[in-house]
């Protein structure tokens, strides 16, 4: 049985916002659920074939633009998920 490789800091950081981001669509209502979670799921695997690996400015600074999104979305009086087009 092969064992997984070490997780980074940083990779530990944004599995954490992941699962963060999906257990917060839970919350919410059924429909806006799937919608929340596809745009999270398409975000985050977008962002893991475009970003360069080694550009840590930038994944910090995602994960601060998206740790502000799970904060906001866990507002209660929040229903759903908006995305930007953000020009790289």
């Amino acid at each position: 049985m092969a064992s997984r490789p070490k997780l980074s800091g940083i990779q530990k950081q944004v599995l954490a916002l992941y699962r963060g981001f999906l257990r917060t669509a839970r919350l919410k209502a059924p429909e806006e659920r799937r919608r929340i979670e596809s745009v999270v799921s398409a975000e985050f695997r977008d962002n893991a074939r475009n970003v360069d690996h080694r550009n840590f400015v930038y994944i910090e600074y995602l994960l601060r633009r998206g740790k502000r999104q799970l904060e906001q979305l866990k507002n209660p009086d929040i229903t759903g998920l908006a995305t930007l087009e953000v020009k790289k």
